[in-house]
């Protein structure tokens, strides 16, 4: 068995020690209760064309419940503007760190 220099064992050892906790988010997925849910204004072209369905996204709330950022995840281009609009006004209950929510917002004409 080949013997490892003791400088690539400690570089290992804080690659695999160190560095996990240095990248690691400490947000948690879903966790908080919504306090106050917007509903989103349905779009008039959506309305128009009788158009219909859901727009998925992340919200990145901070600590004093407020949304910080929205990612979306998925949905119809004409209803993703209506959804980002309402999901900025939404509120979480507080917590001690920011955390990602996963959310779906359904549009019915």
């Amino acid at each position: 068995m080949k013997r490892v220099s003791p400088v690539i064992f400690i570089i290992l050892l804080f690659s695999a020690v160190l560095l996990p906790a240095a990248f690691s988010q400490p947000q948690s997925e879903g966790s908080r209760k919504i306090v106050n849910r917007v509903t989103p204004q349905y779009p008039e072209m959506a309305r128009t064309l009788n158009l219909k369905g859901s727009v998925r996204a992340e919200a990145l709330v901070e600590p004093n419940g407020m949304v910080k950022t929205v990612e979306v995840k998925g949905g119809h281009p004409v209803l993703v503007r209506a959804a980002q609009d309402a999901i900025y006004k939404w509120k979480w209950a507080p917590s001690t760190h920011e955390t990602r929510e996963p959310i779906e917002v359904k549009f019915q004409p």
